[in-house]
Protein backbone atom coordinates (compact mmCIF):
# COMPACT_ATOMS: atom_id res chain seq x y z
CA UNK A 1 0.00 0.00 0.00
CA UNK A 2 1.08 3.43 -0.74
CA UNK A 3 -1.05 6.90 -0.04
CA UNK A 4 -0.56 10.22 -2.22
CA UNK A 5 -0.30 13.21 -0.66
CA UNK A 6 -2.42 15.85 -1.67
CA UNK A 7 -1.77 19.64 0.53
CA UNK A 8 -2.86 22.97 0.02
CA UNK A 9 -2.68 21.85 -4.01
CA UNK A 10 -3.81 25.54 -5.54
CA UNK A 11 -3.60 25.86 -9.42
CA UNK A 12 -4.78 28.03 -12.20
CA UNK A 13 -4.10 28.02 -15.69
CA UNK A 14 -2.19 31.46 -17.17
CA UNK A 15 -4.30 34.23 -18.00
CA UNK A 16 -7.12 32.31 -16.24
CA UNK A 17 -9.29 34.76 -13.94
CA UNK A 18 -10.04 31.69 -11.47
CA UNK A 19 -7.93 28.98 -10.09
CA UNK A 20 -8.67 25.36 -11.12
CA UNK A 21 -7.91 24.26 -7.59
CA UNK A 22 -7.71 26.61 -3.85
CA UNK A 23 -6.09 24.88 -1.15
CA UNK A 24 -7.12 21.16 -1.99
CA UNK A 25 -5.89 18.70 0.67
CA UNK A 26 -7.00 15.34 0.59
CA UNK A 27 -5.25 11.43 0.87
CA UNK A 28 -5.22 8.68 -1.83
CA UNK A 29 -5.01 4.90 -1.11
CA UNK A 30 -3.05 3.27 -3.93
CA UNK A 31 -4.97 0.23 -3.41
CA UNK A 32 -8.14 2.18 -4.18
CA UNK A 33 -10.02 1.84 -7.21
CA UNK A 34 -11.33 5.33 -7.97
CA UNK A 35 -13.61 6.96 -10.10
CA UNK A 36 -12.79 10.67 -10.57
CA UNK A 37 -16.11 12.56 -11.62
CA UNK A 38 -17.43 15.94 -11.87
CA UNK A 39 -18.70 18.20 -14.46
CA UNK A 40 -16.74 18.71 -17.56
CA UNK A 41 -14.44 21.59 -17.20
CA UNK A 42 -13.82 21.51 -13.49
CA UNK A 43 -10.09 19.93 -13.42
CA UNK A 44 -10.35 16.35 -14.00
CA UNK A 45 -8.09 15.83 -16.43
CA UNK A 46 -5.98 18.65 -14.86
CA UNK A 47 -5.50 17.01 -11.86
CA UNK A 48 -4.54 13.58 -13.25
CA UNK A 49 -1.75 15.91 -15.12
CA UNK A 50 -0.75 17.14 -11.42
CA UNK A 51 -0.09 14.19 -10.15
CA UNK A 52 2.40 13.45 -13.55
CA UNK A 53 3.73 16.75 -12.66
CA UNK A 54 3.24 17.83 -15.81
CA UNK A 55 2.23 21.72 -14.27
CA UNK A 56 3.81 23.96 -11.82
CA UNK A 57 1.59 24.27 -8.66
CA UNK A 58 1.22 26.01 -5.13
CA UNK A 59 1.22 23.32 -2.77
CA UNK A 60 2.96 20.21 -2.12
CA UNK A 61 1.65 16.42 -4.12
CA UNK A 62 3.52 13.62 -2.43
CA UNK A 63 3.55 10.22 -4.04
CA UNK A 64 6.44 7.22 -3.50
CA UNK A 65 4.80 5.48 -6.66
CA UNK A 66 5.26 5.19 -10.60
CA UNK A 67 2.05 6.74 -12.62
CA UNK A 68 1.08 6.03 -16.03
CA UNK A 69 -1.54 8.02 -17.86
CA UNK A 70 -3.93 6.53 -20.33
CA UNK A 71 -4.68 7.53 -23.13
CA UNK A 72 -0.92 7.38 -24.14
CA UNK A 73 0.88 10.30 -26.36
CA UNK A 74 1.38 9.09 -29.87
CA UNK A 75 4.21 11.58 -31.08
CA UNK A 76 3.90 10.23 -34.29
CA UNK A 77 0.96 8.78 -35.54
CA UNK A 78 1.91 8.22 -39.11
CA UNK A 79 3.42 4.88 -37.82
CA UNK A 80 1.99 1.86 -37.67
CA UNK A 81 -0.45 1.00 -35.34
CA UNK A 82 1.79 -1.96 -34.21
CA UNK A 83 4.89 0.05 -33.96
CA UNK A 84 2.98 2.44 -31.11
CA UNK A 85 2.39 -0.67 -29.56
CA UNK A 86 6.08 -1.71 -29.49
CA UNK A 87 6.64 1.58 -27.74
CA UNK A 88 4.84 1.81 -24.97
CA UNK A 89 5.07 -2.23 -24.50
CA UNK A 90 8.38 -3.05 -25.42
CA UNK A 91 8.56 -6.38 -23.73
CA UNK A 92 4.93 -7.04 -25.50
CA UNK A 93 5.36 -10.46 -27.82
CA UNK A 94 3.26 -10.21 -31.43
CA UNK A 95 1.36 -13.07 -30.35
CA UNK A 96 0.49 -11.42 -27.07
CA UNK A 97 -0.45 -8.38 -28.99
CA UNK A 98 -2.74 -9.95 -31.72
CA UNK A 99 -4.37 -11.98 -28.51
CA UNK A 100 -5.77 -8.90 -26.33
CA UNK A 101 -6.70 -7.29 -29.85
CA UNK A 102 -8.72 -10.30 -30.46
CA UNK A 103 -10.19 -10.45 -27.05
CA UNK A 104 -11.48 -6.62 -28.05
CA UNK A 105 -13.03 -7.40 -30.55
CA UNK A 106 -10.94 -5.64 -33.36
CA UNK A 107 -8.81 -7.41 -36.67
CA UNK A 108 -5.36 -8.05 -36.54
CA UNK A 109 -4.73 -6.29 -39.51
CA UNK A 110 -5.63 -2.86 -38.29
CA UNK A 111 -2.11 -3.09 -36.28
CA UNK A 112 -0.13 -2.89 -40.43
CA UNK A 113 -2.43 0.22 -40.59
CA UNK A 114 -1.46 3.55 -39.69
CA UNK A 115 -2.48 4.77 -36.62
CA UNK A 116 -4.24 8.35 -38.14
CA UNK A 117 -6.10 6.42 -40.65
CA UNK A 118 -7.81 4.18 -37.96
CA UNK A 119 -11.15 5.18 -36.35
CA UNK A 120 -11.79 6.49 -32.68
CA UNK A 121 -12.43 3.09 -31.82
CA UNK A 122 -9.74 1.43 -33.13
CA UNK A 123 -6.98 3.94 -31.67
CA UNK A 124 -8.63 3.75 -28.50
CA UNK A 125 -8.18 -0.02 -28.60
CA UNK A 126 -4.78 0.01 -29.92
CA UNK A 127 -3.84 2.06 -26.96
CA UNK A 128 -5.58 -0.45 -24.73
CA UNK A 129 -4.06 -3.41 -25.84
CA UNK A 130 -0.56 -1.25 -24.95
CA UNK A 131 -2.67 -0.57 -21.66
CA UNK A 132 -3.15 -3.95 -20.80
CA UNK A 133 0.71 -5.74 -21.38
CA UNK A 134 2.53 -2.48 -20.12
CA UNK A 135 3.41 -3.14 -16.36
CA UNK A 136 2.22 -2.95 -13.41
CA UNK A 137 2.35 1.24 -12.65
CA UNK A 138 -0.08 3.00 -10.63
CA UNK A 139 -2.85 3.84 -13.43
CA UNK A 140 -4.71 7.35 -14.45
CA UNK A 141 -6.85 6.37 -16.63
CA UNK A 142 -8.82 9.32 -18.51
CA UNK A 143 -12.10 8.79 -20.18
CA UNK A 144 -11.35 5.35 -22.10
CA UNK A 145 -14.66 4.33 -22.88
CA UNK A 146 -15.45 6.89 -25.65
CA UNK A 147 -15.71 5.13 -28.83
CA UNK A 148 -15.69 1.97 -27.22
CA UNK A 149 -18.81 -0.41 -28.55
CA UNK A 150 -20.21 -2.09 -25.86
CA UNK A 151 -18.48 -5.36 -26.08
CA UNK A 152 -15.17 -3.72 -25.62
CA UNK A 153 -16.48 -1.98 -23.14
CA UNK A 154 -17.04 -5.22 -20.92
CA UNK A 155 -13.55 -6.54 -21.92
CA UNK A 156 -12.28 -3.01 -20.25
CA UNK A 157 -14.07 -4.03 -17.17
CA UNK A 158 -12.96 -7.34 -16.34
CA UNK A 159 -9.28 -6.15 -16.87
CA UNK A 160 -9.88 -3.21 -14.65
CA UNK A 161 -11.73 -5.41 -12.12
CA UNK A 162 -8.21 -7.30 -11.69
CA UNK A 163 -6.40 -4.66 -11.69
CA UNK A 164 -5.17 -3.45 -7.86
CA UNK A 165 -5.60 0.35 -8.12
CA UNK A 166 -6.21 3.28 -10.18
CA UNK A 167 -7.91 6.45 -10.53
CA UNK A 168 -10.74 6.43 -13.65
CA UNK A 169 -12.40 9.47 -15.37
CA UNK A 170 -15.32 8.06 -16.94
CA UNK A 171 -19.07 9.38 -17.48
CA UNK A 172 -20.20 5.70 -17.71
CA UNK A 173 -22.60 4.97 -14.51
CA UNK A 174 -22.79 1.34 -14.88
CA UNK A 175 -18.82 1.51 -16.00
CA UNK A 176 -18.09 3.07 -13.17
CA UNK A 177 -20.17 0.69 -10.38
CA UNK A 178 -18.85 -2.46 -11.87
CA UNK A 179 -15.00 -1.32 -11.77
CA UNK A 180 -14.57 1.41 -8.77
CA UNK A 181 -14.58 0.79 -4.91
CA UNK A 182 -14.26 4.81 -4.07
CA UNK A 183 -15.48 7.92 -5.46
CA UNK A 184 -13.29 11.15 -6.41
CA UNK A 185 -15.95 13.65 -6.87
CA UNK A 186 -14.60 17.53 -7.87
CA UNK A 187 -18.02 19.58 -6.16
CA UNK A 188 -18.35 23.47 -7.13
CA UNK A 189 -16.37 24.02 -3.68
CA UNK A 190 -13.87 21.00 -2.51
CA UNK A 191 -13.32 17.84 -3.40
CA UNK A 192 -14.53 14.88 -1.73
CA UNK A 193 -13.82 11.34 -1.39
CA UNK A 194 -16.37 8.54 -0.51
CA UNK A 195 -16.36 4.82 -0.28
CA UNK A 196 -18.16 3.06 -2.68
CA UNK A 197 -19.55 2.96 -6.27
CA UNK A 198 -21.08 6.00 -8.48
CA UNK A 199 -24.24 4.46 -7.87
CA UNK A 200 -23.97 4.84 -3.54
CA UNK A 201 -22.56 7.98 -4.05
CA UNK A 202 -25.13 9.46 -6.07
CA UNK A 203 -27.60 8.25 -3.78
CA UNK A 204 -25.60 10.34 -0.87
CA UNK A 205 -25.52 13.24 -2.87
CA UNK A 206 -28.82 13.99 -3.60
CA UNK A 207 -29.69 13.18 -0.21
CA UNK A 208 -27.24 15.93 0.78
CA UNK A 209 -28.63 17.82 -2.05
CA UNK A 210 -32.09 17.57 -0.95
CA UNK A 211 -31.52 18.80 2.46
CA UNK A 212 -29.26 21.90 0.86
CA UNK A 213 -32.28 22.67 -0.70
CA UNK A 214 -34.77 22.29 1.91
CA UNK A 215 -32.45 24.83 3.91
CA UNK A 216 -32.14 27.27 1.01
CA UNK A 217 -35.58 29.28 1.67
CA UNK A 218 -34.04 29.86 5.41
CA UNK A 219 -30.55 30.52 4.74
CA UNK A 220 -31.59 33.27 2.14
CA UNK A 221 -34.02 35.00 4.81
CA UNK A 222 -31.06 34.76 7.11
CA UNK A 223 -28.50 36.36 4.62
CA UNK A 224 -31.07 38.99 2.85
CA UNK A 225 -31.36 39.77 7.09
CA UNK A 226 -27.32 40.00 7.54
CA UNK A 227 -27.10 42.34 4.43
CA UNK A 228 -29.65 44.47 5.44
CA UNK A 229 -28.28 44.60 8.94
CA UNK A 230 -24.69 44.93 7.21
CA UNK A 231 -26.32 48.17 5.16
CA UNK A 232 -27.13 49.63 8.32
CA UNK A 233 -23.94 49.49 9.90
CA UNK A 234 -22.28 51.11 6.97
CA UNK A 235 -24.58 53.94 7.68
CA UNK A 236 -23.99 53.92 11.15
CA UNK A 237 -20.52 53.69 10.28
CA UNK A 238 -20.39 57.18 8.10
CA UNK A 239 -22.65 58.91 10.09
CA UNK A 240 -19.52 58.29 13.06
CA UNK A 241 -17.08 59.56 10.92
CA UNK A 242 -18.81 62.70 10.10
CA UNK A 243 -19.24 63.47 12.99
CA UNK A 244 -15.55 64.18 13.69
CA UNK A 245 -15.94 67.25 11.34
CA UNK A 246 -18.55 68.74 13.51
CA UNK A 247 -19.00 71.33 16.57
CA UNK A 248 -21.96 70.59 18.78
CA UNK A 249 -23.07 73.71 21.17
CA UNK A 250 -24.88 72.10 24.20
CA UNK A 251 -26.13 74.83 27.38
CA UNK A 252 -24.89 77.36 24.31
CA UNK A 253 -21.17 75.86 25.40
CA UNK A 254 -18.73 74.18 22.68
CA UNK A 255 -18.48 70.16 23.12
CA UNK A 256 -14.80 69.20 22.97
CA UNK A 257 -13.67 68.53 19.24
CA UNK A 258 -11.42 65.72 20.43
CA UNK A 259 -14.23 63.95 22.62
CA UNK A 260 -16.01 63.97 19.79
CA UNK A 261 -13.66 62.42 17.52
CA UNK A 262 -12.77 59.27 20.21
CA UNK A 263 -16.12 58.72 20.40
CA UNK A 264 -16.37 58.51 16.20
CA UNK A 265 -13.41 56.16 16.49
CA UNK A 266 -15.01 54.41 18.89
CA UNK A 267 -17.95 53.84 16.87
CA UNK A 268 -16.09 53.37 13.44
CA UNK A 269 -14.53 50.28 15.13
CA UNK A 270 -17.64 48.78 16.55
CA UNK A 271 -18.97 49.31 13.14
CA UNK A 272 -16.48 47.47 11.03
CA UNK A 273 -15.86 44.67 13.81
CA UNK A 274 -19.67 44.37 13.34
CA UNK A 275 -19.58 44.73 9.10
CA UNK A 276 -16.64 41.56 9.57
CA UNK A 277 -18.99 39.44 11.23
CA UNK A 278 -21.45 39.93 9.13
CA UNK A 279 -19.71 39.30 5.94
CA UNK A 280 -17.97 36.40 7.36
CA UNK A 281 -21.96 34.93 8.56
CA UNK A 282 -23.05 35.72 4.82
CA UNK A 283 -20.26 33.69 3.15
CA UNK A 284 -20.86 31.30 5.68
CA UNK A 285 -24.27 30.42 4.80
CA UNK A 286 -23.91 30.94 1.13
CA UNK A 287 -21.44 28.55 1.41
CA UNK A 288 -23.66 25.92 2.37
CA UNK A 289 -25.22 25.54 -1.11
CA UNK A 290 -22.35 26.23 -3.75
CA UNK A 291 -22.19 22.20 -4.48
CA UNK A 292 -25.42 21.80 -4.51
CA UNK A 293 -26.02 20.75 -8.50
CA UNK A 294 -29.35 22.38 -9.68
CA UNK A 295 -30.05 19.89 -12.70
CA UNK A 296 -32.46 22.80 -14.91
CA UNK A 297 -34.63 20.35 -17.13
CA UNK A 298 -33.32 20.88 -20.63
CA UNK A 299 -35.91 21.54 -23.21
CA UNK A 300 -36.73 19.49 -26.59
CA UNK A 301 -39.69 21.55 -28.63
CA UNK A 302 -39.99 19.08 -32.15
CA UNK A 303 -41.71 19.88 -35.16
CA UNK A 304 -45.07 18.09 -35.57
CA UNK A 305 -45.34 16.01 -38.73
CA UNK A 306 -48.65 14.60 -40.79
CA UNK A 307 -46.86 11.20 -41.88
CA UNK A 308 -46.59 8.66 -39.37
CA UNK A 309 -43.30 6.55 -41.12
CA UNK A 310 -40.50 8.97 -41.19
CA UNK A 311 -37.23 6.32 -42.06
CA UNK A 312 -37.93 3.05 -43.50
CA UNK A 313 -35.63 0.03 -44.52
CA UNK A 314 -35.90 -3.23 -45.59
CA UNK A 315 -33.42 -6.19 -46.14
CA UNK A 316 -30.80 -2.82 -46.04
CA UNK A 317 -26.99 -3.15 -45.98
CA UNK A 318 -24.55 -0.40 -46.35
CA UNK A 319 -21.54 -0.86 -48.68
CA UNK A 320 -17.77 -0.25 -48.52
CA UNK A 321 -16.01 -0.59 -52.02
CA UNK A 322 -18.81 -2.06 -53.25
CA UNK A 323 -18.91 -4.83 -50.25
CA UNK A 324 -21.66 -5.08 -47.95
CA UNK A 325 -20.55 -4.61 -44.13
CA UNK A 326 -23.25 -6.19 -42.35
CA UNK A 327 -26.25 -8.64 -42.52
CA UNK A 328 -29.77 -7.35 -43.68
CA UNK A 329 -31.55 -5.75 -41.38
CA UNK A 330 -35.02 -4.29 -41.37
CA UNK A 331 -36.74 -1.11 -40.04
CA UNK A 332 -39.47 1.56 -39.36
CA UNK A 333 -38.88 5.03 -37.78
CA UNK A 334 -42.07 6.41 -36.63
CA UNK A 335 -43.29 9.53 -34.96
CA UNK A 336 -41.88 8.87 -31.33
CA UNK A 337 -39.94 6.11 -32.34
CA UNK A 338 -36.28 6.57 -30.02
CA UNK A 339 -34.31 4.16 -31.96
CA UNK A 340 -31.18 3.13 -30.75
CA UNK A 341 -28.33 1.54 -33.27
CA UNK A 342 -25.90 -0.50 -31.70
CA UNK A 343 -23.02 -3.07 -33.06
CA UNK A 344 -18.99 -3.03 -32.71
CA UNK A 345 -16.72 -0.79 -33.81
CA UNK A 346 -16.53 -0.53 -37.51
CA UNK A 347 -19.62 -2.16 -38.39
CA UNK A 348 -21.24 0.65 -40.26
CA UNK A 349 -23.53 2.14 -37.51
CA UNK A 350 -22.51 6.08 -38.16
CA UNK A 351 -23.02 5.38 -42.35
CA UNK A 352 -26.57 5.00 -41.68
CA UNK A 353 -26.77 7.57 -40.20
CA UNK A 354 -25.15 10.44 -42.65
CA UNK A 355 -27.32 8.27 -45.26
CA UNK A 356 -29.90 9.88 -43.82
CA UNK A 357 -29.08 13.37 -43.23
CA UNK A 358 -27.96 13.26 -47.09
CA UNK A 359 -24.74 12.27 -47.48
CA UNK A 360 -23.71 9.91 -50.79
CA UNK A 361 -23.24 6.33 -49.03
CA UNK A 362 -24.21 3.52 -50.89
CA UNK A 363 -26.29 0.87 -49.93
CA UNK A 364 -28.20 -2.45 -51.26
CA UNK A 365 -32.05 -2.84 -50.00
CA UNK A 366 -34.58 -0.51 -49.54
CA UNK A 367 -34.54 2.84 -48.07
CA UNK A 368 -36.58 5.66 -47.45
CA UNK A 369 -36.22 9.18 -45.79
CA UNK A 370 -39.51 11.26 -46.11
CA UNK A 371 -38.03 14.06 -47.66
CA UNK A 372 -39.71 17.09 -46.24
CA UNK A 373 -38.47 16.56 -42.81
CA UNK A 374 -36.32 18.81 -41.14
CA UNK A 375 -33.83 16.90 -39.14
CA UNK A 376 -31.15 18.50 -36.76
CA UNK A 377 -27.87 16.25 -36.79
CA UNK A 378 -25.16 15.94 -34.01
CA UNK A 379 -22.24 14.47 -35.35
CA UNK A 380 -19.62 12.12 -33.44
CA UNK A 381 -16.44 14.51 -34.16
CA UNK A 382 -16.00 18.32 -32.85
CA UNK A 383 -12.96 19.23 -35.11
CA UNK A 384 -14.81 21.71 -37.13
CA UNK A 385 -15.62 24.13 -34.42
CA UNK A 386 -14.50 27.12 -33.61
CA UNK A 387 -15.16 30.78 -33.37
CA UNK A 388 -17.10 32.54 -30.60
CA UNK A 389 -20.61 30.65 -29.14
CA UNK A 390 -22.52 33.87 -30.53
CA UNK A 391 -20.87 33.59 -34.26
CA UNK A 392 -21.52 29.87 -33.86
CA UNK A 393 -24.97 30.26 -32.58
CA UNK A 394 -25.55 32.97 -36.19
CA UNK A 395 -23.93 30.56 -38.65
CA UNK A 396 -26.38 27.56 -37.53
CA UNK A 397 -29.30 30.18 -37.51
CA UNK A 398 -30.28 28.92 -33.64
CA UNK A 399 -31.66 31.58 -31.24
CA UNK A 400 -28.62 32.65 -29.31
CA UNK A 401 -30.21 33.24 -26.02
CA UNK A 402 -32.02 29.65 -26.03
CA UNK A 403 -28.84 28.05 -27.16
CA UNK A 404 -26.99 30.06 -24.40
CA UNK A 405 -29.99 28.94 -22.09
CA UNK A 406 -29.37 25.32 -22.65
CA UNK A 407 -25.53 25.83 -22.20
CA UNK A 408 -25.75 27.62 -18.51
CA UNK A 409 -27.78 24.49 -17.73
CA UNK A 410 -25.85 22.18 -18.56
CA UNK A 411 -22.79 23.75 -16.45
CA UNK A 412 -21.65 26.38 -18.79
CA UNK A 413 -20.59 29.81 -16.56
CA UNK A 414 -19.83 33.46 -18.15
CA UNK A 415 -16.58 32.86 -18.42
CA UNK A 416 -17.21 30.18 -20.70
CA UNK A 417 -18.71 31.78 -22.85
CA UNK A 418 -15.95 34.08 -23.30
CA UNK A 419 -13.78 31.29 -24.47
CA UNK A 420 -14.03 30.49 -27.78
CA UNK A 421 -14.84 26.89 -29.29
CA UNK A 422 -11.38 25.68 -30.11
CA UNK A 423 -10.47 26.47 -26.84
CA UNK A 424 -12.91 24.31 -25.14
CA UNK A 425 -12.51 21.21 -23.44
CA UNK A 426 -13.88 18.02 -25.57
CA UNK A 427 -17.16 17.65 -23.35
CA UNK A 428 -17.56 21.66 -23.89
CA UNK A 429 -17.34 21.17 -27.29
CA UNK A 430 -20.09 18.58 -27.12
CA UNK A 431 -22.31 19.93 -25.22
CA UNK A 432 -22.23 22.95 -27.63
CA UNK A 433 -23.23 20.37 -30.23
CA UNK A 434 -26.29 18.86 -28.13
CA UNK A 435 -27.24 22.81 -27.10
CA UNK A 436 -26.93 23.69 -30.51
CA UNK A 437 -29.38 20.84 -31.82
CA UNK A 438 -31.97 20.91 -28.68
CA UNK A 439 -32.71 24.67 -29.79
CA UNK A 440 -33.70 23.88 -33.34
CA UNK A 441 -37.00 22.60 -33.86
CA UNK A 442 -36.53 19.35 -36.13
CA UNK A 443 -39.20 16.01 -36.73
CA UNK A 444 -36.17 14.14 -35.88
CA UNK A 445 -33.27 14.14 -34.55
CA UNK A 446 -30.02 12.27 -35.17
CA UNK A 447 -27.51 11.70 -32.96
CA UNK A 448 -24.03 10.10 -33.29
CA UNK A 449 -22.23 9.26 -30.11
CA UNK A 450 -23.50 12.24 -28.69
CA UNK A 451 -22.25 11.16 -25.08
CA UNK A 452 -18.76 11.07 -25.60
CA UNK A 453 -16.98 13.36 -22.94
CA UNK A 454 -20.15 14.10 -21.58
CA UNK A 455 -20.03 14.43 -17.66
CA UNK A 456 -22.74 12.50 -15.53
CA UNK A 457 -24.98 15.00 -14.43
CA UNK A 458 -25.70 16.44 -18.23
CA UNK A 459 -26.35 12.86 -19.04
CA UNK A 460 -28.86 12.42 -17.04
CA UNK A 461 -30.29 16.11 -17.84
CA UNK A 462 -30.39 14.93 -21.07
CA UNK A 463 -32.12 11.45 -20.39
CA UNK A 464 -35.24 13.40 -18.42
CA UNK A 465 -35.21 16.07 -21.23
CA UNK A 466 -35.79 12.92 -24.04
CA UNK A 467 -38.43 11.51 -21.40
CA UNK A 468 -40.07 14.49 -21.07
CA UNK A 469 -40.32 16.07 -24.66
CA UNK A 470 -40.45 12.50 -26.08
CA UNK A 471 -38.93 13.82 -29.67
CA UNK A 472 -38.66 11.73 -32.53
CA UNK A 473 -34.69 10.27 -32.49
CA UNK A 474 -32.08 8.08 -33.59
CA UNK A 475 -28.95 7.66 -32.33
CA UNK A 476 -25.70 5.41 -31.89
CA UNK A 477 -24.50 5.46 -28.67
CA UNK A 478 -22.57 3.13 -26.17
CA UNK A 479 -23.77 3.89 -23.22
CA UNK A 480 -25.79 0.70 -22.08
CA UNK A 481 -27.84 2.50 -19.23
CA UNK A 482 -28.41 5.71 -21.73
CA UNK A 483 -30.38 3.01 -24.10
CA UNK A 484 -31.81 1.45 -21.64
CA UNK A 485 -33.21 4.27 -20.11
CA UNK A 486 -34.30 6.19 -23.29
CA UNK A 487 -34.70 3.76 -26.22
CA UNK A 488 -38.04 2.56 -27.10
CA UNK A 489 -36.47 0.54 -30.11
CA UNK A 490 -32.94 -1.04 -30.51
CA UNK A 491 -31.64 -1.57 -34.04
CA UNK A 492 -28.68 -4.21 -34.14
CA UNK A 493 -25.71 -4.34 -36.52
CA UNK A 494 -24.21 -7.39 -37.19
CA UNK A 495 -20.74 -7.18 -38.78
Amino acid sequence: MAIISVNNLTFGYDGSYNNVFENVSFNIDTDWKLGLIGRNGKGKTTFLKLLQGKYEYKGKISKNVDVDYFPFEVNDKNKMAIEIVNEIAPNAEDWEIIKELNLLNAESEILYRAFNILSGGEQVKVLLVSLFLKGNNFLLIDEPTNHLDIDTRNNLINYLQKKKGFILVSHDRLFLDKVVNHIISINNTDIEIQQGNFSSWKENKDRKDNFEMVQNERLQRDINRLEEAAQNTTKWSNEAEKGKSKKHNKNEGMIDKGFVGHKAEKMMKSSKVMEQRIEKAINEKATLLKNVDRNDSLKIISLENDRNTLIYAKDFQIKYDDKCIFDPISFEIKKGDRVAIVGINGSGKSSILKLIIGENIKYNGDFKVNNDLKISYVSQSTESLKGSLKSFAQENKVEESIFKAMLTKMGFSQLDFDTNIQDMSEGQKKKVLIAKSISEQANIYIWDEPLNYIDILTRIQIEEAILKFKPTLIFVEHDELFIENVATKVVKIEK
